[in-house]
């Protein structure tokens, strides 16, 4: 227990996990709306019909009452409120008929948000594009979504102009969201903890690193800061953060970055156990702590500083007392009859299963922080989500893994499934295959919700639109009821640019 938290038990592999990585590298090898809601929605167009847009005449007379109740014009703001709940009760029969029948959007707001009528303004325009649920980004970039007086957490607030201390953004979302019919989630990364993090002089202690000592802040995305998952104390840091989120009461809670960095080139992928981000002090001990005997600790050690065992070392090992045992660790399956001592198994097999033990534990890692994060939420009777990359878990080549190891299909069933499901081909084939992917392995419970990326109307690069792909998936996935689309400053980018610079009204 760390002041008053308590950490979970260190989670054990069981054989299972480890079987998992090795089972996958087998299968590659050998497989390589309603009369009412019509009057203000948009007209039979069949781009627009099914999405539950409001018409620009609705829009006008929204902002007209937003405008008049900002300049304190009498009644304004009643008249506004109403209408307000007028259109949250359109979207909600709309949107009970229409597939999807959750719409989701991905938002970021800014210092300048914080300005009267600013998250007014963006609510409003997110309901007429016909949003039922907006996603807030509350932890992101070494950045918290929460007023700067009541801050207790280790990162810095958002806003911390002077005179804006107690200005609680998440919570005036959260609140204005809820007088739009809108379900508001908070949207917040997970193990990657912003450079800023790192600079705190506790920083550099909680930081993963791998066996070429590097950390994540000399590797790929320099202004990330990735650390290490076994960590009690990055543990503790970011228990205290959902908890100060959670008092918000959001509708749902959403964990991304639930992985470890991707390098580029060749550093995409992990082939050797010095390329795993299991060498911070907390992951190595805890690799150690595996071992079920003398000889299996001391063959894990020595597999972790050399990044390969020999024969000699066997040799080595099978004089520790006593000679007959063999080294041991969790998911090590032997049976004395066959394997009567290590000297019946061969150096590279050895080696091998060793290597399988290291991938399983760097996945394992991201696994108990993700089921210790989602506690606090789920206490509360919130929904907890975790967002994921459906191709980062991937066997590549001959024995290697995707370098960000995402083990999201051992995701907790309790979760819902955020798929980002952001292939680009030309076509929705490769965006289907991604969602596909996700649902075939989720279990019968799991909700999954495929994030899109794109804008309405036209592709994007190589992306089709919006319409295409929702389409394309209503087709060919028919279990999928619910989708989000990246991003509100892809859909909006002069309102997401004035937003930064405090130019608008």
């Amino acid at each position: 227990m760390l002041n008053g938290i308590k950490l979970p038990l260190r989670a054990k592999l069981s054989g299972s996990l480890i079987q998992y990585f090795v089972y996958s590298l087998v299968v590659v090898l050998m497989t390589e709306g309603s009369a009412i809601a019509q009057a203000e929605l948009t007209p039979p167009a069949a781009k627009t019909k099914a999405h539950c847009q409001f018409t620009q005449a609705a829009i006008a007379k929204k902002e007209k009452l937003r405008q008049a109740y900002l300049s304190g014009e009498a009644n304004a703001k009643l008249r506004y409120q109403t209408l307000l709940e007028k259109h949250a009760d359109i979207l909600s029969r709309c949107r009970s008929q229409t597939w999807p029948q959750n719409q989701a959007i991905w938002l970021r707001l800014y210092p300048c948000d914080a300005r009267s009528g600013a998250v007014d303004r963006i609510l409003d325009r997110i309901v007429n594009q016909g949003y039922n649920k907006v996603y807030v980004e509350t932890f992101y970039d070494g950045r918290v979504l929460l007023p700067a007086a009541d801050n207790a957490t280790a990162w810095k607030s958002v806003v911390r102009s002077p005179g804006k201390e107690n200005v609680d953004l998440l919570a005036r979302v959260i609140e204005k969201g809820h007088e739009r019919g809108l379900e508001v989630y908070a949207w917040m990364y997970t193990l990657n903890f912003g450079y800023s993090y790192a600079q705190r002089p506790e920083g550099q202690q909680v930081l993963a690193r791998n066996g070429r000592g590097k950390s994540s802040l000399s590797f790929g995305n320099h202004s990330q800061a990735f650390i290490d998952p076994y960590s009690p104390k990055a543990r503790q840091d970011y228990s205290q953060l959902v908890q100060a989120v959670v008092q918000r009461q959001p509708d749902g809670v959403l964990f991304d970055y639930i992985r470890y960095p991707r390098g580029t080139g060749s550093q995409s992928v992990v082939n050797e156990v010095q390329d795993l981000w299991i060498y911070g002090d907390a992951a190595r001990e805890e690799l150690s702590e595996r071992a079920q005997n003398r000889k299996g600790r001391s063959l894990i050690e020595k597999f972790l500083r050399q990044g390969y065992i020999t024969t000699s070392n066997v040799e080595a090992i099978n004089q520790l007392p006593p000679e007959e045992e063999p080294p041991l660790w969790e998911g090590r399956n032997f049976s004395p009859t066959v394997e009567a001592a290590t000297k019946a198994l061969p150096q590279d097999k050895l080696q091998s299963q060793l290597w399988y033990l290291s991938v399983a534990h760097a996945a394992q890692g991201i696994l108990d922080f993700l089921s210790q994060a989602k506690l606090p939420v789920e206490n509360q009777g919130i929904s907890a989500g975790a967002v994921f990359f459906p191709d980062a878990n991937q066997v590549v080549g001959q024995g290697g893994f995707d370098s960000r190891l995402q083990p999201w299909e051992r995701f907790p069933a309790s979760l819902e499934w955020h798929p980002m499901s952001y292939a680009v081909c030309g076509s929705t084939n490769c965006i289907v295959d991604q969602v596909e992917r996700a649902v075939d392995k989720a279990p019968s419970q799991t909700k999954v919700i495929p994030a899109l990326a794109g804008v309405w109307g036209k592709p994007r690069g190589n992306r089709p639109s919006l319409e295409a792909q929702m389409q394309a998936i209503q087709q060919e996935v028919p279990l999928v009821d619910s989708v989000s689309h990246f991003a509100y400053s892809w859909q909006n980018p002069r309102s997401d640019r004035d937003r930064k610079s405090c130019n608008f009204n």
